[in-house]
């Protein structure tokens, strides 16, 4: 599930422009419009009933040495002066009080809203003993040039400790070309490792036994064909499709809202999707399908509310997909899972991760009827937030990341990972990549944060703030439902202009100092030297690549191989549900097909998508 910020040279560019800056959007639109987001939930457009508060038990009356002190206090700070720079917004725009208390929690039923760990609606985790159970997996996710070298770093970070494999693929292999393609001129190996066909996967994976380990793979477009290589390697080991574990992102939505890394159109995406998701339910079933993913909507620019209510719309559309595909909604959802940012904003990141759990778990319960409790569950991984770390002072980068990590242990998460300092700059040095490490493993050992479940539950500004966000989704919900649902809005860039209000706020706000970032825009250093390791990647890769693909040409079985990529094509032209593009797929990984050649397979047929500009 872990996955990179946004691609790594395109974040460092970001660095100057206002679009870089991921932030609430005006304060008078900080809520979706259309709404009572911070007064009700409401239950509509067949969405799953919110829960009331009306049926919610009368908060107790303060005693009345309470209620004195409590006036007292506010007669205090009402006559103390607040500092000048003060600035009490959440990221999301939500207001911030001087001081919660129980009357913030007025409505809030702790059987309903909270329950226990590992119980319905897991608003306190998805298990019962969380990390006293079982520590959150530490995945780095590293790739870089070619499949030897990311190999070799690979067998590195699990000899010092890492207990799952992430791999990060390059900016060609992401937009579905082979790295001797002309559009992947310069860009090979650059952002993550280049992978064109199944023997770079069996370079890539050398030595790591896909039985014993689970690996996550970043990569969404051309998803399926990226399986289609693992699951070739793994057969060609003598692994059992039923024995392997892991996630594939395979989020396409999320790419035209906001990565913008995408082969073919919305609709025909979602056929591939929902293929992918039929093939994995009946072939490896200890695999995640899909990892709906929030993480590149946040480093577009979003708030923390847009986040998670976009992420969310994402995921019901893909049960929905599935559901009129005629699948098993206990079949396949158990698989689900999902991929968060954890950003700066330490207390929002915690009450975001929260109310994600009690959100997915409504609406899989009571509006798709999902039977199974593991259906309910929502399972993520969280990596800390790329956007939130500069080329300024990169060592500081070293703090964000630790507190960004340390939210989303105490949000609950199943797996981290954790940025390096420099990844603003370029790919992480390896010793940038062993502190990120060694911050998890601080976090898991040293600062006591595992012993207990959920610490945080019960605090009247995080439950408050959890409650908030849930409302905020909520609206978001029926504004999208409102315009037709997620496609719907892609087409007519409702999700595009949401985000761009909220990232250019953020940066009026850095630009105003009302956002104070240490080393950017106050306590600078005008003539700092960069002294770090700086990781670059030769020119040469791209030309080791070029010969890596033409030798698979030479050697491979073409005859069959072109008879592979005829069968994906003519499946291709079927209706939906008619062919599963995901076996067909398969078949030309077997056969040495690389990527470009099976996109282009299916190209003949899906065509291509632009995106229409918005200003």
């Amino acid at each position: 599930m872990a996955m990179r910020t946004t691609r790594r040279t395109r974040r460092a560019a970001a660095r100057t422009t206002a679009t870089h800056a991921r932030r609430p959007a005006p304060r008078a639109a900080a809520r979706p419009a259309g709404g009572a987001a911070a007064a009700t939930r409401a239950s509509g457009n067949g969405r799953a009933p919110s829960p009331a508060r009306a049926g919610s038990p009368p908060p107790a009356a303060p005693s009345p040495a309470l209620a004195a002190q409590r006036l007292a206090w506010e007669k205090r700070y009402a006559q103390a002066k607040e500092r000048p720079d003060l600035y009490p917004f959440t990221i999301s725009g939500i207001p911030i009080k001087p001081l919660y208390t129980a009357d913030d929690l007025a409505g809030m039923d702790p059987g309903r809203d909270l329950g226990f760990p590992g119980e319905y609606p897991y608003t306190r985790g998805v298990h019962s003993t969380m990390y006293r159970g079982r520590m959150f997996t530490m995945r780095q996710f590293s790739g870089f040039a070619t499949p030897r070298e990311s190999n070799e770093r690979y067998h590195r970070l699990l000899g010092a400790g890492q207990t799952g494999l992430s791999i990060a693929f390059d900016n060609p292999t992401i937009m579905g070309y082979d790295s001797d393609h002309p559009k992947a001129h310069g860009e090979v190996g650059k952002c993550g490792v280049a992978v064109d066909s199944l023997r770079d996967m069996e370079v890539l994976l050398d030595g790591i036994d896909p039985g014993r380990i689970s690996t996550s793979m970043t990569i969404n477009g051309p998803a399926s064909i990226m399986f289609g290589f693992y699951l070739a390697n793994a057969e060609k080991r003598g692994v059992r499709f039923a024995d392997l574990r892991g996630t594939l992102q395979n989020d396409i939505l999320k790419e035209y809202i906001a990565q913008k890394c995408w082969c073919f159109p919305p609709r025909p995406s979602l056929r591939i999707i929902v293929d992918l998701i039929a093939f994995a339910t009946r072939h490896v079933p200890q695999w995640n399908p899909i990892s709906i993913s929030g993480y590149h909507i946040r480093e577009a620019g979003s708030t923390a509310a847009q986040e998670l209510a976009f992420t969310l719309a994402d995921g019901f559309t893909y049960v929905e997909a599935c559901l009129e595909r005629g699948l098993d909604i206990d079949a396949f959802a158990p698989r689900l899972s999902f991929f968060w940012n954890s950003h700066l904003d330490f207390f929002e990141e915690i009450a975001k991760l929260r109310a994600a759990r009690r959100i997915w778990a409504r609406h899989m319960r009571e509006r798709y009827r999902a039977k199974k409790k593991e259906s309910w569950l929502m399972r993520f991984h969280t990596q800390t937030a790329g956007c939130s770390l500069w080329d300024k002072q990169p060592e500081n980068n070293i703090v964000r990341t630790a507190f960004e990590a340390l939210a989303g242990v105490l949000g609950g998460t199943q797996s981290l990972h954790t940025n390096s300092m420099d990844e603003t700059i370029a790919l992480p040095s390896d010793k940038a990549v062993k502190i990120a490490l060694r911050t998890q493993q601080i976090i898991a050992h040293e600062l006591g944060v595992t012993e207990t479940i959920d610490p945080l539950a019960g605090s009247y500004y995080v439950e408050s703030l959890t409650s908030t966000l849930e409302q905020q989704a909520e609206a978001y919900f029926r504004q999208i439902d409102g315009m037709g649902g997620v496609v719907a809005g892609i087409e007519r860039g409702f999700f595009q202009r949401e985000i761009g209000r909220a990232a250019y706020q953020y940066q009026q706000e850095m630009e105003k100092k009302q956002r104070v970032i240490v080393g950017v825009n106050e306590y600078l250093e005008p003539d700092e030297k960069l002294e770090i390791p700086i990781l670059y990647i030769p020119e040469a890769v791209e030309d080791e690549q070029k010969r890596a693909i033409a030798e698979v040409k030479r050697t491979r079985d073409n005859k069959a191989c072109t008879a592979a990529l005829k069968a994906l094509t003519a499946a291709a032209r079927k209706p939906a549900g008619e062919a599963n593009l995901m076996e067909r797929i398969l078949d030309c990984a077997r056969a040495y097909a690389t990527e470009g050649e099976i996109r282009g397979a299916m190209r003949e047929v899906f065509g291509d998508y632009v995106e229409s500009a918005e200003f």
